[in-house]
């Protein structure tokens, strides 16, 4: 795309702001802890005059001890009966009288129900802020990548509406279309394509548009995200590279009509881009960004289990750096990135007040909850959130290792979920909710399963593999259980079913052990742990390992 001198003109100005907003973040990090007790006193005020307020007393609240002896550690659970009202237009369950709500931000739950998590105007605010520290640092790291065309992956913000016409969705869609118009000018795609249904169809079309293009940076949450992409590109080649020189997207897609239409003006003939990929897929034997692209940088996820995504990223992408996007979630950004090539990030201490649990405590019943400042370089906790989005000491289940610290704000990398959930792309898969599939499963299909283990299984396109012991389910009806699976899995987790109709995840296999293996185990995980009495044994139903059931016998 040209960027013209006014243009330009005003990016340097809005360059000089930043680096100014930058250096600012960057002094607070020296006095961390005053700057959390300030947003906690904040926090509590725009919750005092509401029933939540009332309830747990926010007004008598004098600082953290007082804070800390009021209110409980809490799940989506115990709040969510105070943002039921929020979606009738009635905010004043959890907020003071006229708190605006833009949207409510839509993500799994434990026990398979979608949470819904209010967006308000100090919300949106601190999550800007935290994105802007974290893109500026970004774009002063890579200023090759400055002013060129913007690969960013967005999902609607509007995937349902309350009774009371509040739209519930994805932050970032809200986010994508709300953003400032000159950085709008830079988006490769427009905020239809989130809406395509249609995994294969919304690949297809996002390189279609992009493929073509003098991509400057590449911005998905989910690496498997940009494999699958450029594995589409590649595999598409010679239809995307006619589209491109005709200005056509092929008709066999399924993209609603209206979306094709606001697509239109985009889609004009270019001979001379087709004719630059067919030189460079002849040249090189495939087409891969790492030829047709001139990336500045990626960005996306490196923690966890995403960070096994990466080993294939030199094939398609060579040495482009990367920059994690940080711990940050629908209930809000948690850390911010400053270097590439790693998971840690400092943690964001303007918009979110902290506490951590450490893990070895998670199941005492009085742990010693700590203050950002208080954490041992190398310790695992738990990360504890109060936020403008009315979420107060709200476990979110998030394990972190403190790798150092900025001042007094630690250093971060996000490790895994909790214990009990599984979440090989991004799905979020509890314990819970796999049992609760088996149970709808035995009564439809008429099979019990016993004792089973579903495993995260690596490969090109990661699946999960359910072990069953051979007497409970014949050969010949793996493929109906599997599919079963799948689709209770599907309606029980809304962003596993995501995975699976975008093609990340792949489907489940089913997988024999041998019969009263699982009471073998039982026994030996007991004489593991010194523990004599079988009662005292809790079978595990789903790993959290990928590959944990690679010594299983067959």
């Amino acid at each position: 795309m040209k960027v013209n001198a006014l243009i330009r003109a005003a990016a340097a100005v809005g360059r000089w702001q930043a680096l100014r907003h930058l250096a600012a973040f960057r002094r607070g990090l020296a006095r961390a802890a005053n700057v959390q007790d300030r947003l906690l006193t904040e926090l509590l005020a725009g919750s005092v005059d509401s029933r939540f307020g009332a309830d747990f007393g926010l007004r008598d609240i004098r600082g953290y001890a007082d804070f800390a002896a009021r209110m409980p550690l809490v799940g989506y659970d115990r709040i969510a009966p105070y943002i039921e009202p929020i979606k009738r237009g009635d905010v004043t369950g959890l907020f003071n009288p006229g708190t605006k709500v833009h949207m409510l931000a839509l993500t799994s739950g434990t026990t398979g129900a979608v949470k819904y998590l209010p967006v308000t105007d100090r919300y949106l605010a601190n999550y800007r802020r935290a994105w802007n520290a974290w893109g500026i640092a970004l774009y002063d790291s890579h200023p090759a990548a400055w002013l060129r065309p913007i690969l960013q992956i967005a999902s609607p913000m509007d995937e349902e509406r309350t009774e009371s016409g509040i739209p519930c969705g994805a932050i970032s869609g809200f986010i994508f279309q709300t953003q400032k118009k000159i950085v709008q000018k830079f988006y490769v795609l427009p905020a239809c394509v989130g809406y395509i249904k249609s995994g294969e169809a919304k690949c297809y079309t996002i390189m279609r548009l992009a493929v073509g293009g003098d991509v400057g940076m590449m911005a998905t949450a989910n690496p498997s995200t940009s494999l699958q992409l450029v594995q589409t590109a590649e595999r598409c080649a010679g239809q995307l590279i006619r589209d491109i020189r005709d200005g056509t997207l092929r008709a066999d897609l399924d993209v609603p009509a209206e979306i094709r239409a606001e697509l239109a003006p985009r889609l004009t003939p270019d001979p001379v881009a087709a004719n630059r990929l067919d030189s460079l897929a002849s040249t090189h034997g495939r087409l891969l960004p790492k030829h047709y692209w001139s990336l500045g940088f990626m960005t996306n996820w490196m923690g966890g289990t995403l960070g096994l995504y990466l080993r294939q990223f030199p094939e398609y992408f060579g040495d482009t750096p990367i920059r994690d996007l940080g711990l940050v979630a629908s209930e809000g950004r948690m850390s911010v990135p400053l270097e590439d090539n790693t998971a840690a990030g400092v943690l964001e201490i303007y918009g979110t007040f902290y506490e951590f649990l450490p893990v070895d405590q998670a199941d005492s019943p009085r742990p010693d909850m700590l203050r950002c400042h208080e954490l041992t370089v190398g310790g695992e906790y738990f990360i504890v959130l109060t936020t403008a989005g009315g979420l107060f000491r709200y476990h979110i289940g998030d394990v972190i290792r403190c790798e150092g610290f900025m001042g007094q704000a630690p250093i971060i990398s996000f490790l895994n979920k909790g214990k009990h959930v599984s979440s090989i792309t991004g799905e979020k898969l509890t314990e819970h909710q796999v049992v609760i599939a088996a149970e709808r499963i035995a009564a439809s299909l008429s099979v019990s399963l016993g004792d089973f283990v579903l495993c995260p299984r690596w490969a090109a396109v990661p699946f999960y593999a359910l072990n069953v012991e051979q007497s409970r389910c014949p050969a010949d009806q793996f493929a109906a259980l599997a599919a079963a699976f799948d689709a209770e899995l599907g309606l029980a987790n809304v962003e596993y079913r995501q995975k699976r109709d975008s093609g990340r995840l792949g489907p489940i296999t089913v997988a024999h052990v041998p019969d009263g293996f699982f009471d073998r185990l039982a026994e030996q995980r007991l004489r593991e742990r010194r523990v004599a009495r079988r009662e005292q044994y809790k079978h595990q139903y789903l790993y959290v390992t990928v590959d944990g059931d690679k010594d299983f016998p067959r």
